[in-house]
């Protein structure tokens, strides 16, 4: 994997890059949309590919593992011919999910035992089984496995915590390069910024994966339910530390505002269920605020759902027909809005990378930031 620097702002610390693996160029900043299961939520890789246009998408360690199984991606030829995405893939390492099914998970040194939430069979991740996973699978950039930490977290917990993940890190790498690639193109690895709100653990954390050398390195356990004010100064204080030379990807995060807000702080890369899942709920995201489309007000308003027109659905379909497809539980409700808010993040993540470099991304920031926030 190659990382570039294009440009940066001077008001901020936004910048605008280039990373390039064996499946081509991804330009930064980038929202990932989520495709846990091999498939990002209702929306067709035709429509992903030509109406969304993400240069990558995002996959689930641990449920691929589960469902549809290493044997049978690595029998289709890995992830990216499985579901017919023939640009870039990250996958996470399934240290979320050692976060967010905490009431079936056992954690000790040697790794995480967690009781299937499919079928209750019982399964052990470890940092060297976890590695030949996502070499399985196949994405073109595979994470460290860690543990996710809660909020709020007791500072002893989350010491020791990070400093497992640290000794896990290890492990990732020292079995990496025992383990070759499956595929026919290269993988790259990213270790995990852990410490959860506490600012000198988040310092440590961030000199520790610096000094591993990856070609990029990501920063977790945030968007887990703290103030964005806490997720905005740790995210600071890592940045700060984190090379330059190397993309950022901060997990998990976030709103469009908290999007924005992070590009400032120098993050590079993003993921978010927010857009689909809230899609799905009626929750669309614009420029000028968010709208909940079940609300009554929409049931006569006949104007194009945005006349922004960034994808096909914005002025193919009224206000009024999306209204009415989630009143009666109609599917194509649930993926028009879909259509729409991953268009909607994909556009906002563009259009900062026009202004960083045109050089005056903080001041159209704060222009959106104030549109964005705000219920229509």
């Amino acid at each position: 994997m190659d990382f570039k620097k294009i440009a940066t702002d001077a008001g901020s610390k936004a910048r605008a890059g280039e990373i390039t693996t064996d499946h081509g160029k991804i330009e930064t900043p980038i929202f990932m949309p989520v495709g846990t299961v091999a498939s990002v939520k209702g929306v067709h890789q035709r429509e992903l590919k030509n109406d969304i246009n993400p240069d990558i998408i995002l996959g689930n360690t641990y449920h691929l593992y589960l469902r549809p199984q290493t044997k049978i991606l690595e029998q289709a030829g890995g992830l990216h011919k499985f579901m017919n995405w023939d640009r870039n893939i990250l996958t996470d390492s399934g240290g979320y999910q050692v976060y967010s099914l905490s009431a079936n998970r056992k954690i000790k040194e040697e790794g995480v035992k967690f009781k299937s939430h499919i079928d209750g069979s019982m399964h052990m991740f470890t940092p060297e089984n976890v590695m030949e996973i996502q070499r399985s699978i196949g994405a073109d950039i595979i994470m460290a496995f860690d543990e996710c930490t809660p909020y709020p977290c007791d500072y002893n917990y989350a010491k020791r915590s990070m400093h497992m993940t640290h000794r896990w890190l290890d492990r990732c790498i020292n079995h990496l390069e025992k383990t070759p690639f499956t595929y026919d193109y290269a993988q790259t690895f990213f270790p995990i910024v852990q410490g959860s709100t506490y600012k000198d653990l988040r310092k440590q954390s961030a000199e520790y994966i610096a000094n591993a050398g990856a070609d990029g390195n990501a920063i977790g356990g945030l968007s887990v339910g703290e103030p964005a004010e806490e997720m905005y100064a740790m995210t600071d204080v890592v940045c700060e530390i984190l090379p330059e030379d190397k993309p950022r990807y901060l997990m998990g995060v976030g709103t469009p505002i908290n999007i924005l807000e992070n590009i400032a702080l120098g993050v590079d890369m993003f993921d978010c269920v927010m857009p689909t899942r809230n899609a799905r709920n009626g929750m669309l995201f614009t420029a000028h605020g968010t709208i909940n489309i079940k609300n009554a007000k929409w049931a006569e308003d006949f104007s194009p759902i945005d006349e922004m027109a960034i994808t096909f659905v914005d002025t193919e379909y009224s206000k009024a027909y999306l209204k009415h497809l989630f009143s009666v539980n109609e599917l194509l409700g649930k993926q028009i809005a879909t259509i729409h808010n991953l268009g909607f993040y994909l556009w906002l993540v563009r259009e900062a990378r026009k202004h960083i470099i045109a050089g005056d991304f903080r001041a159209w920031k704060d222009k959106m930031v104030k549109q964005m926030d705000k219920r229509l």
